[in-house]
């Protein structure tokens, strides 16, 4: 694919180099990837999904530059663009610059408030800001006392050297900062870096032995630089990220939670503990420890329970995002009648105090549980009032998909397929192709419940190269088998439809019209005739359509000749006809034989 003449251009579709640049990310292969990727977006400029991936990658190999660029191009159009948003948050926050990744954090949060990175990026923000430069309650500013200081700072900033303004100090700058480099500042680097420290002794030692003066010496000098220069820069943002002495902290913090989690809640500030708590909850949750998810959300409601609104100012909508962490945690357990009560209490809290994201994630969370109850006109009527809370066309995909699918389970397999295509429709508006595969199979199946074999196979065939797409393996051989059943389907259609046509062709050879067997294979043919071919069967086998044709065309031919048959023969009307005429002739010889006399 990357071979061949340039000026031809790119020999694939915008589909197929976006499907290899992921399939590449996945594999690691960064720098492939986004050659993939940009020629992706040369045959479909601004598309936002493929500028947001082309950004991951250029975040995985430390361009922070280019992945911001990156995302902010996917912003360009729609500035509610929620992965784009994330994906700026993200780069900002690479980039060191944590208030303002914060600010997209917080931007992100109010348009998807369900998603749980943006929670996590408000945190991580807010952390990587508190060891930076401290919390705010613990920093006091006075202009008391002698301030020269600050003021020789300054003088010393002007007169030193911009760092890093072309790259990486030469060789004999490099030997005098590790010369002068003090042994803790090395301790820190190498706490910072990790196993990167030992990647950094070498090249350090490299760019000492490697002469500059020659051609190859200076190709080496080049590299080595730019991979210290990423590791100096890696360095620096680590330390303002977490510095060293947050991070001890953190490491007391942990031993003294091992040693009684008790004595360390105590010790956490309230909202700390909740986001701790929080976290700890959707982790059990996520590996399947639903027991544990469900006791330690009791346990924080209790204790939220306890604190007043001047502590926790957003103390009710914690408490109702509690009741929906232990409902989840029943549904799993299958406890459906204490979810539905905990989703209850959710909803009718969002409702009391006047919050939007609780009822819809309560009116989200009670559709589940009816569903999963088997009350589908329940969580149809549920989900079917959450539509116009719905913030997003993914979360509308999701909606409609699930109404569709509790249709398809009532029988109601139109309605099924009305919801199924709302959902495609919308699921290609957000650009997620896995709700794609999702509503497109709904689409395939209420065909086929309907017996629209013909509209079914192409829905699934186009299932299959979503999932061909997303290198889905267990959807793709699913579908493969759903194909394989609705040809079989066609194809005995086919085959039903072919059967009196070879009856009638037999039938035509024979010429004694009145046998047994003629008046058998007219009722065949008669069977035929009121019986006309599907649209799949005249699509799919065109030539068994014709021989129907043709069957009913002989059928109606034999019942002509039959006719001429009989009236050929007489019938006695005609017979009448004839003895008076015999009788009016005889008169009229014995009237002449009476004249002669």
């Amino acid at each position: 694919m990357y071979d061949g003449d340039e000026s031809e251009g790119p020999k694939g579709t915008f589909e197929i180099y976006k499907a290899e640049a992921d399939s590449l990310f996945k594999q690691g292969e960064y720098k492939k990837s986004i050659d993939s990727y940009t020629i992706a977006l040369e045959l479909q400029p601004g598309d936002k999904n493929t500028l947001v991936c082309r950004s991951k990658c250029y975040l995985q190999l430390g361009d922070t530059e280019n992945a911001l660029a990156d995302s902010e191009s996917s912003l360009a159009e729609d500035k509610t663009f929620h992965k784009g948003v994330y994906q700026k948050a993200q780069a900002l926050y690479y980039q060191g610059d944590f208030e303002l990744a914060l600010v997209f954090y917080h931007r992100g949060h109010k348009l998807r408030p369900e998603l749980q990175e943006f929670r996590l990026g408000i945190q991580k923000a807010q952390e990587a800001i508190d060891n930076s430069v401290g919390a705010p309650e613990k920093v006091k500013l006075t202009t008391e006392g002698d301030l020269s200081f600050f003021a020789k700072q300054d003088e010393k900033k002007i007169k030193k050297p911009a760092y890093n303004t072309y790259g990486r100090p030469g060789m004999q700058t490099q030997k005098k900062l590790e010369v002068s480099r003090p042994a803790g500042n090395e301790k820190t680097i190498k706490q910072l870096l990790g196993e990167l420290y030992g990647d950094r002794q070498y090249l350090e030692k490299l760019l000492k032995e490697t002469d500059p003066n020659t051609p190859v010496g200076k190709t080496i000098s080049g590299l080595v630089s730019q991979g210290l220069n990423y590791l100096d820069t890696r360095t620096d943002f680590w330390r303002q990220q977490k510095p060293m002495y947050a991070r001890k902290h953190e490491k007391q913090m942990m031993k003294r939670e091992n040693r009684s989690e008790g004595s360390n809640t105590a010790k956490l500030s309230p909202n700390d503990y909740i986001i701790r708590e929080l976290e700890r909850i959707d982790q059990a949750q996520v590996e399947g420890k639903y027991s544990e998810s469900l006791k330690r959300a009791q346990r924080c409601l209790n204790t939220v329970n306890g604190f007043t609104e001047d502590i926790v100012p957003n103390k009710m909508e914690v408490i109702a995002n509690l009741h929906s962490c232990i409902g989840n945690a029943y549904l799993e357990l299958g406890s459906y009648d204490k979810a539905q009560e905990q989703h209850q209490i959710d909803y009718n809290l969002g409702e009391e105090h006047d919050m939007e994201e609780a009822c819809s994630r309560g009116l989200d969370n009670l559709g589940r549980v009816y569903a999963r109850k088997g009350d589908y006109s329940q969580a149809i009527t549920v989900w079917e009032k959450k539509l116009p809370l719905s913030k997003s066309a993914l979360e509308s995909t999701w909606l409609y998909h699930e109404i569709g699918r509790c249709y398809l389970e009532m029988g109601k397999y139109q309605t099924a397929k009305e919801h199924g295509e709302k959902s495609l429709t919308l699921a290609e508006e957000a650009g997620e192709p896995q709700w794609q595969l999702q509503a497109s199979v709904l689409v395939a199946q209420s065909e086929l419940k309907l017996g629209d074999l013909s509209a079914a196979l192409s829905s699934f065939e186009l299932s299959l190269d979503l999932a061909r797409t997303q290198g889905d393996t267990s959807a793709e051989s699913a579908i493969k088998k759903a194909i394989d059943d609705v040809n079989n389907k066609i194809a005995k259609g086919s085959s039903t439809s072919v059967k009196p046509a070879e009856g009638e062709t037999n039938t035509s050879n024979n010429n004694n019209a009145a046998s047994p067997t003629n008046n058998k294979d007219n009722k065949d043919n008669a069977s035929v005739k009121s019986k006309p071919a599907s649209a799949t069967e005249q699509k799919e086998s065109p030539k068994s359509a014709k021989s129907v044709a043709k069957s009913v065309t002989k059928s109606e031919a034999k019942s002509e000749t039959k006719a001429a048959d009989n009236k050929s023969e007489g019938s006695p009307a005609q017979e009448d006809t004839v003895a008076d005429e015999d009788n009016e002739v005889n008169k009229s010889q014995e009237q002449e034989k009476e004249g002669t006399t």
